[in-house]
């Protein structure tokens, strides 16, 4: 694996000039970022780098190795507390779920990867280990700790998957988040299977608030966290 260092092969001379792990990687980033999962490439790496794949094949065996570097560095993005930071478990699990929610929608890419990999690259590892740390924190006993990573994780990977999502087809559309949210439900009112959902739903979303996409994916996100750590403070008063 990329973790324990890329071996060398013999026959193919030295080391490309000009490059190196880290330029390579972020190359990596700024294509997925630019162009998405779906069309990345290792011939279109080395075009970008204007070197040949098999320069970039020296530093890493499979796409695969090179996609999981890359979803480790963008983990590096994250500005993770200082364990000895005297931080009320509740603002540090809202700091760390916003940062969290903001990588997975700043890089819609990342989440089919999340998913694909280990995670056990240094930055990813981490994040895991201040977010147990931040759960430790709430006073729940071990038995229950995996549960409550487990709610808080897969409940901002999912928020934060679809948000990006919705991002990367507002930007594939050439329109502004306004534009394309009032397109969808315009062209959803034209099924009338759906048109009668978006009735039935128009007291609730009226009562949601937010004038723009944005706002209305910020009020829920930190409601639904709210509901989370609420559970969680439910649960301490269960275990007394």
């Amino acid at each position: 694996m990329w973790l324990e260092g890329k071996a060398r092969r013999g026959g193919r001379g030295g080391q490309p000039s000009g490059l190196d792990r880290e330029r390579i990687t972020a190359a990596t980033v700024r294509l997925l970022d630019a162009e998405g999962l779906a069309r990345f490439s290792m011939r279109r790496l080395a075009a970008e780098l204007n070197v040949t794949a098999m320069s970039v094949y020296w530093y890493v065996d499979t796409k695969d190795d090179l996609l999981e570097l890359a979803l480790d560095a963008v983990y590096g993005e994250l500005l993770l507390p200082d364990p000895a930071e005297p931080r009320e478990w509740r603002d540090r699990l809202r700091a760390l779920a916003g940062q969290y929610r903001a990588l997975l929608v700043r890089h819609p890419w990342l989440s089919p990867l999340v998913g694909t990999y280990l995670n056990i690259g240094p930055n990813a590892l981490a994040f895991a280990r201040v977010v147990q740390r931040t759960l430790r924190g709430t006073g729940l006993p071990a038995s229950r700790l995996t549960g409550a990573i487990s709610a808080v994780l897969q409940f901002v990977y999912g928020f934060g998957t679809i948000e990006g999502h919705f991002g990367a087809r507002v930007a594939a559309a050439g329109m502004t988040h306004d534009e394309y949210f009032r397109h969808s439900v315009s062209a959803a009112s034209q099924d009338p299977g759906a048109a009668a959902m978006i009735e039935e739903s128009a007291d609730i979303m009226e009562a949601r608030g937010g004038d723009t996409p944005q706002e209305m994916w910020e009020r829920d996100f930190t409601f639904g966290l709210d509901l989370l750590v609420a559970g969680i403070e439910a649960m301490l008063t269960r275990e007394e």
